[in-house]
């Protein structure tokens, strides 16, 4: 028997490839009448059918936190991010909630000469970040507070653990570590988040909360953080560049993936109640990995090389800001991520109000 197309007149299949006897209508055999642009035919329809969304909860704002009175610094390297003291906090806190971002992830920033081999800052219950969450859940007790617990931006080498005879401690930094996540806690943290990458981390916070009490706080993992070249530009705004060397030793080979199953594996079973994939873009096969084995709210971190790259190429003219960044949202939000940590917060959350977003 002759095959379906050409038994019909040519005028039954003008959008085939060419319209020629033997094509296929709509280039499907399953579905010799499918006409999928008949779906893409207005906004309307496209809103309608469209399968994977992204709304200003869905973002957690990074904010680094610096030393001083009235200083709100653009970084560098991170145009439209700024380091701020503690009294400019309630006036970002309020852009947020009105743009309808609800969760902040927290990071110190210190001088060299409030530094110390130990990261003393980390959990000093006046450091600067403990005295930002007393800040904010006194005037927005609304927002999500979610602290970076590490020792990095605290230290004199830069590492994020003690170091001896050059080399990075696994065990006698996990108490450090222990002791900056209580006194976060302390000061009003809602989450902890430790982004050390030492092994038995998570444990050894969960076990610390739970004795003071603070059962019910959850622990956002870094559970998946790479040794990316992504981080220079944070490394910039935090100013916790390592002073030697580098923390491949402790955060993970961008050539594995099966590796990042067994981490999560291992800060789940220690009680980790969110896990994170670190850096996002170039990792989405791994977010779609732990999102396909693991129950849990999972979240990826839009890196601040992922945010400065966007942007320089916008200020030259070489990508439509706003295109990119939804592409790249949405690309994060499809491999399977929950919420997503991203520099572009405030600037994603103004076009989803103003209508724009979705534009073009």
């Amino acid at each position: 028997m002759r095959p379906l197309a050409a038994r019909l007149p040519r005028e039954n299949f003008p959008y085939g490839k060419g319209g020629e006897p033997g094509d296929v209508p709509g280039g499907s055999m399953s579905d010799p009448f499918a006409r999928l642009r008949r779906l893409r035919a207005s906004e309307a329809l496209r809103t309608l059918v469209r399968e994977t969304t992204l709304d200003a909860a869905d973002l957690v704002y990074p904010i680094f936190v610096t030393e001083g009175q009235g200083i709100r610094r653009e970084v560098p390297s991170m145009p439209g991010v700024f380091q701020l003291t503690v009294d400019r906090l309630p006036y970002e806190a309020e852009e947020l909630l009105q743009l309808g971002i609800r969760a902040v992830i927290l990071f110190g920033v210190l001088p060299p000469e409030r530094k110390d081999e130990r990261g003393s800052g980390a959990y000093d219950p006046d450091g600067i970040v403990q005295r930002a969450l007393r800040e904010l859940k006194r005037t927005h007790p609304e927002l999500v507070l979610i602290a970076d617990t590490c020792l990095c931006e605290y230290t004199s080498h830069g590492h994020c653990g003690l170091v001896e005879d050059g080399k990075v401690l696994n065990d006698a930094s996990l108490p450090l570590h222990a002791a900056a996540a209580l006194s976060q806690v302390q000061a009003g943290a809602d989450v902890v988040a430790p982004s050390s990458m030492m092994d038995g981390v998570v444990a050894a916070i969960r076990s610390t909360l739970n004795e003071h009490g603070f059962t019910d706080v959850p622990i956002l993992a870094y559970s998946v953080k790479y040794a990316s070249a992504f981080y220079g530009p944070f490394r910039d705004a935090a100013q916790s560049a390592p002073a030697f060397g580098d923390r491949r030793t402790y955060q993970m080979d961008p050539a594995n993936a099966r590796e990042a199953l067994r981490e999560a594996e291992a800060d789940v079973a220690q009680g980790a109640d969110l896990l994170m994939v670190k850096p996002a873009l170039a990792y989405l096969d791994v977010i779609r990995l732990l999102r396909e084995r693991f129950p849990h709210p999972l979240v990826a971190y839009n890196v601040s090389g992922e945010y400065s790259m966007v942007k320089a190429a916008a200020r030259l003219g070489w990508l439509d800001e706003r295109r990119t960044v939804r592409e790249i949202l949405l690309g994060i939000r499809r491999a399977g991520a929950d919420l997503i940590i991203t520099y572009h917060a405030k600037d994603v959350a103004r076009w989803l109000k103003d209508g724009s977003f979705w534009e073009g």
